[in-house]
């Protein structure tokens, strides 16, 4: 039976049996009795017998210094127990280094015998068994060092492989949290007691040790780390100091340093990555410096995907799936939103460069991060906006966004001679259902951010359902998001409604008012009413124009030949802002041009007050579309500020009476005076009348009694889908056809009867 054993540190592959060297030694000592191996360090390793006495393991603690320490000599023999020979024989490498102690344990010396053999004569006896098994223990230790070599390989190649493929989370893109698993992977990896991730400029220090309990000295990271950002700046590769030792010869650091620069692709040194080892520990060699390059690199790599470069907080995406982590884990705390604006950035880009305000993004983002409190997190979202997840109440978020407004005012305050103004506007909401709601309460607290620009900026404004300013903008929002998502996909129709006319005349053809209307996601009906409003605050009236303009054209366009007779006109609105987009003119030309419809066939709307806000580029844009054939007409007449100058300076063929005064006609003298003093204003400019609201036949009779042209409104027609009045374009235009010859004719007998 054998024993083997082992220490920890060892090789396996090197200590194995030796069961054969056993029997050759036996073959050539018959007297030997049992056969043990020790290493270096004079632990067993191997043994013929099943236990092993005191005395032999006290031997090889006496012999142990003499085989280290002369390497002259081959062994020597001992008696243990008084009358029991004991040959121990040193095994050593070519270098003349220590492999192993073999110990042949023979019979005792008994009457018969005058004296044990010597060492010379039996280890003469035994050279050829050793000599094999030296020769043995080398090819292991050459076995177990590649082995080794190859373990290690293996698994730095487990490192290049998740560089590679990117440590992903499961939306798609490097997670936040991957820089603590770098962190670990270089604490495991590398066999260090510590492994810090430092990057000041973005807030980001991370410290993992090995075993359960941080040691006492993980304070060498922080009386150490500005050093080794300052030799990173210096060196801007991977610096090794296994020892630093004073004059004294003694270390004033008890650890072995591995550290490696976070680089930015311009070179800037954001960070380090550092690693401490024991200074009992094997010292740190260029391969680690490689690997630890690798790591650091990588934790690079997350760090700009994740992290802001100007502010130094989350990206969007980064904050997102921070929040559905920290979503996931279920807390029960409170928790607060807070969406942050600069006020006026552009001032200060205008007046002192870009430079500037993007160096005062950076101190908001300094500011936002320095003042966080434990378990918060924040985000630039985009330009000068920010946003904060606060683990607390709406009062306590209320004082932490009161106290970075007052942090944003000293901001200006410290750019020397430069005189700026810096501010900015918070809104405040509270998370009611926890951070499952947390994009419904973002956008809550961008509501009450607006609020605050509204109410005089550099303010904080908490989103209350009471206020209804709040409650609107809120409302406005959220059709926004659902305005963008039907435009991208689709979601838009046009309906037309009938404008008639009210009396014959030399052009009594139909005109039809082009709608728009929003299919919702459960595929119903949005009137305009509903998000016309969240249309103009977002700015994406210029947006649906150009649908509008281009669905119109695609609709028509087949119907070219029947409409070459002008039975029908249709009329399209544009906003004012719009009139104020300085490609909308280039676009709207080249469209209707290259639909090779004829423009006659189109009247373009214009809101009185838009106009007159405007009035040097709607004068430009409305005599180009008169040049072209197209009709103009003023919408909502009679409500702006427009005076008969105005009126007589624009181009326009047509005014739409608004319907405020239309409804009242039957009830109030002014209205009906106003109706009646605009149909005589617009017939002496030679221009048609429209009445809006036209809802019952009562009204009908009173404006066509005043003089007005058309009508427009549910006694005349409700809005019906556009693609049904093109469909039934071939019944309009015989109408019109029937309609025009009788006009001709009528006209033809009143000349003759004058004659």
């Amino acid at each position: 039976m054998t024993a083997q054993g082992g220490s920890s540190g060892e090789r396996p592959a090197l200590w194995g049996s030796f069961e054969p060297y056993v029997q050759l030694i036996r073959s050539l000592l018959p007297r030997a009795t049992s056969v043990a191996i020790f290493d270096a360090r004079g632990e067993m390793q191997w043994t013929s017998e099943t236990t092993v006495g005191p005395d032999l393991v006290q031997l090889i603690e006496e012999v142990l210094p003499l085989a280290r320490n002369n390497t002259e000599g081959a062994g020597e023999m001992r008696l243990i127990g008084g009358n029991q020979p004991v040959y121990a024989c040193w095994l050593r490498n070519e270098a003349g280094a220590l492999l192993a102690v073999l110990t042949v344990l023979c019979r005792p010396v008994g009457p018969t015998d005058t004296e044990a053999r010597s060492f010379s004569m039996v280890h003469a006896l035994i050279r050829p068994a050793l000599e094999c098994m030296r020769r043995d223990l080398l090819a292991r230790a050459e076995i177990a060092d590649l082995t080794t070599t190859i373990t290690r390989l293996d698994k730095d190649f487990e490192l290049l492989l998740a560089d590679a493929t990117g440590t992903r989370s499961a939306a798609g893109h490097e997670s936040a949290d991957d820089l603590k698993i770098i962190v670990q992977q270089a604490l495991d990896h590398l066999k260090c007691m510590t492994a810090a991730l430092i990057v000041p400029e973005k807030g980001i220090v991370l410290l993992q040790t090995a075993g359960d309990e941080p040691p006492a000295d993980n304070q060498l990271v922080a009386r150490m780390h500005r050093q080794l950002l300052s030799m990173a700046q210096m060196r801007r590769e991977p610096v090794i100091i296994n020892q630093l030792t004073t004059g004294g010869g003694t270390s004033p650091v008890p650890f072995r340093i591995l550290s490696c620069p976070l680089q930015q692709g311009t070179g800037k040194v954001i960070g380090i990555l550092a690693l401490f080892r024991e200074l009992a520990a094997p010292a740190f060699a260029p391969r680690d410096a490689r690997i630890c390059d690798l790591l650091a690199r990588r934790a690079n790599g997350v760090i700009e995907s994740n992290y802001d470069a100007m502010s130094g907080l989350y990206t969007w995406p980064a904050f997102e799936q921070r929040m559905r982590a920290v979503a996931a884990a279920r807390t029960n705390s409170r928790w607060s939103a807070l969406y942050i604006d600069t006020d006026q950035l552009h001032l200060i880009n205008d007046n002192f460069g870009m430079h500037v305000g993007d160096n005062v993004i950076g101190q908001l983002g300094e500011l936002i991060r320095r003042r966080l409190p434990p378990g918060a997190f924040a985000a630039r979202i985009s330009g000068d906006r920010f946003a904060v997840l606060l683990p607390s109440g709406i009062e306590d978020a209320e004082l932490f966004a009161e106290s970075l407004r007052e942090g944003a005012l000293q901001i200006g305050a410290m750019q020397g001679e430069a005189r700026l103004h810096v501010s900015i506007s918070i809104g405040v909401a509270a998370l009611e259902h926890g951070l499952g709601e947390f994009t419904h309460s973002l956008a809550t607290a961008e509501t009450a951010c607006k609020a605050a620009k509204d109410r005089g900026r550099n303010r904080v404004e908490t989103y209350q359902v009471e206020d209804q300013s709040i409650v609107r903008r809120f409302a406005d929002i959220n059709i926004a998001a659902r305005l963008r998502m039907a435009i991208s996909e689709d979601r838009l129709r046009l309906d037309a409604q009938l404008i008639t006319p009210l009396s014959p005349g030399p052009d009594t053809r139909p005109h039809y008012e082009l709608l728009l209307r929003m299919i919702d996601e459960d595929g119903k009906t949005v009137g305009p009413d509903r998000f016309i409003s969240a249309a103009l605050r977002y700015q994406l009236m210029p947006t649906i124009d150009r649908w509008v303009i281009e669905k119109t054209l695609a609709l028509v366009k087949p119907h070219a030949a029947m409409l070459s007779g002008h039975p029908v006109r249709f009329a399209i609105n544009f906003s004012g802002q719009s009139l104020n987009d300085d490609d909308f003119g280039d676009f709207l030309f080249s469209r209707i041009k290259e639909s090779g419809l004829d423009p006659a066939l189109f009247c373009f709307e214009l809101t009185e007050n838009a106009t007159v806000a405007n009035i040097t580029k709607a004068e430009v844009l409305m005599r180009r579309l008169r040049r072209l054939g197209c009709a103009i007409a003023l919408d909502d007449f009679g409500t702006g500020l427009s005076s008969l100058s105005y009126l007589r300076q624009l181009p326009v063929t047509t005014l739409k009476i608004d319907g405020s005064f239309v409804r009242d006609i039957l009830r109030d003298a002014r209205s009906e005076s106003m109706v009646h003093a605009i149909a005589q204003l617009a017939r002496s400019m030679s221009m048609l009348t429209v009445a809006e609201y036209v809802e019952t036949d009562e009204i009908r009779q009173r404006i066509t009694a005043l003089g007005v042209d058309y009508g427009q409104g549910f006694a005349m027609g409700r809005p019906v889908p556009f693609t049904d009045v093109l469909a039934e374009l071939p019944l309009i235009a015989a109408a019109s056809t029937v309609h025009r010859e009788a006009e001709e004719e009528r006209i033809a007998l009143r000349a003759a009867n004058l004659h």
